[in-house]
């Protein structure tokens, strides 16, 4: 039996008893979950750099905002909330939409 030992999405133990196969989880407590739930950020992360396409992009970028969504809830907040946060930096310091690339700045 193939041993996984990582974050899976709340449906996941539902899909895999419609096999028929059996498994084993368990309820992961705050600082665990939190843990893992950044593991997990850096997995989507990475299959979002690796993508090769748009609709594969998208589908990690999906994976991501769930788990943004699951850790700004940790954090005691929503995501109404965090956007707002990121509104107001946006307010302050601008998004990236400009694609501006800074090279270098005179020291003094």
């Amino acid at each position: 039996m193939p041993i996984y030992n990582k974050l899976v999405r709340d449906r996941i133990p539902e899909i895999i008893e419609k096999t028929e196969k059996k498994f084993t989880t368990r309820i992961l407590e705050n600082e665990e979950y939190i843990k893992e739930l950044k593991t997990k950020c850096f997995e989507e992360l990475n299959e979002y750099i690796h993508s090769e396409n748009d609709k594969d992009a998208v589908e990690e970028l999906a994976d991501l905002l769930e788990i943004i969504h699951a850790l700004a809830k940790c954090h005691g907040t929503n995501i109404e909330q965090l956007e707002q946060v990121r509104q107001e930096k946006a307010e302050k310091r601008g998004g990236f939409k400009d694609k501006i690339f800074l090279i270098e700045v005179e020291d003094e």
